[in-house]
């Protein structure tokens, strides 16, 4: 298999920072008075650990691909398929609401939100193994997403609500689902 087209990376690495936006949108609608300070400092947080995930689930990938190299694109697109819906079906839970609106989220919780929303990152890395994916240029690309997505998302949250951060998460995973079944697709023949 051939690796993937700017378009692709480009969709992939927004469409991987759909969680880490919308939990930052969530995070800046709880805070009184948001700071571009914390906003950026989130951003690169989030940023750098969603950069670093992928390259952990390629190299676990690389490791696989030799023993599942005929199955690879069934794999890529079960995973994808896998990470889409979770986004999607996560993007319609209710949010929990906030009873007191902090002045700032503390540099544990922006840590530990981090890891916990590259989970998925990780398991695409794997797919960008099958691939034969750039890793160095789609992990950059999807950590420069994040840091942009979580700062903007961080600065608006205040005024524009948690709702547009869920219609992120849906689109993002929507898109997703769209790149596992184009490899899927591209792999058999169809497209």
């Amino acid at each position: 298999m051939g690796g993937m087209s700017i378009v692709s990376t480009t969709v992939l690495a927004f469409s991987m920072s759909a969680d880490a936006f919308a939990v930052s949108v969530a995070k800046g609608a709880t805070l009184q008075k948001p700071r571009w300070r914390d906003a950026l400092r989130s951003g690169a947080i989030f940023g750098t650990v969603e950069a670093i995930t992928p390259v952990i689930g390629w190299l676990l990938g690389v490791a696989a691909s030799r023993y599942i190299e005929a199955i690879d694109h069934w794999a890529a697109f079960f995973i994808l398929l896998a990470v889409g819906g979770k986004l999607v079906w996560e993007s319609f839970q209710p949010e929990d609401e906030a009873a007191e609106k902090p002045q700032r989220h503390g540099l544990g919780v922006t840590i530990l939100t981090a890891i916990g929303t590259s989970i998925d990152a990780m398991a695409v890395g794997v797919t960008l193994a099958f691939v034969d994916a750039n890793i160095w240029l789609t992990a950059a690309a999807i950590g420069g997403a994040t840091c942009l997505m979580v700062t903007l998302g961080f600065m608006t949250g205040h005024y524009i609500g948690s709702k547009v951060g869920k219609y992120a998460e849906r689109l993002g995973g929507l898109a997703l689902i769209g790149i596992g079944t184009h490899i899927l697709l591209s792999h058999t023949g169809v497209i």
